[in-house]
Parts: structure tokens; sequence; C-alpha cells
């Protein structure tokens, strides 16, 4: 959970950046959030979140 909560708040982030620095606009950044919303909804959430939690744990390991 903790993870999650994580990634939403890094790539809430990345969104905003992009947004502020021109390279996605309002409309594009809003498509994006309701893209993730409405993919969260399918049955691609759970593979999405095994991979993140699985990429997670072998990130420390990376070398």
């Amino acid at each position: 959970m903790s993870f999650s909560v994580s990634a939403l708040v890094l790539f809430g982030l990345l969104l905003a950046l992009l947004v502020r620095s021109g390279s996605v606009k309002g409309g594009g950044a809003l498509v994006a959030v309701l893209f993730g919303y409405y993919l969260s909804r399918t049955g691609f959430s759970a593979p999405i979140d095994q991979f993140m939690t699985t990429l997670s744990k072998d990130i420390p390991t990376f070398k």
C-alpha cells in the first residue's frame, strides 16, 4: 500500500511538472488522468500492480 501511494505521488508530480514545463497541456493532462483512472478499473490493474511491486523490489538490488 505504501508503494502505491508513493507511486501515485511520484506520477502526480511528474504529470504536474510536464504540465508546468509546457510539454503537456491541460487537456493532455486530463486525458492522462482519466486514462489512468479508467485503466485502474479494468482487468489490467492487477498485472500492472504486480509489475510495479516487482520493480520496486528489484530496483534496490539492481547494480
